[in-house]
């Protein structure tokens, strides 16, 4: 599971990341729109990982499970 953490900047901003991928974060007007924006993005890097054969963190390895 991946863990989604938030803060709301000084200027009324939230901001949204995931510890487990390096990099992912991204900016909201509200904690939702934060929320959902990071979880767009993470879904995205780790695509990216998987399609360039680059390790997937531990947190994101059990996302599926075979039929």
């Amino acid at each position: 599971m991946l863990i989604i953490e938030v803060e709301r900047e000084e200027d009324g901003r939230w901001i949204a990341e995931v510890p487990a991928l390096p990099g992912t974060l991204a900016y909201g007007a509200t904690e939702a729109e934060a929320r959902s924006r990071v979880a767009a993005l993470a879904c995205r890097v780790i695509a990216d990982l998987i399609e360039h054969g680059d390790p997937v963190p531990d947190a994101a390895r059990n996302l599926f499970a075979p039929a």
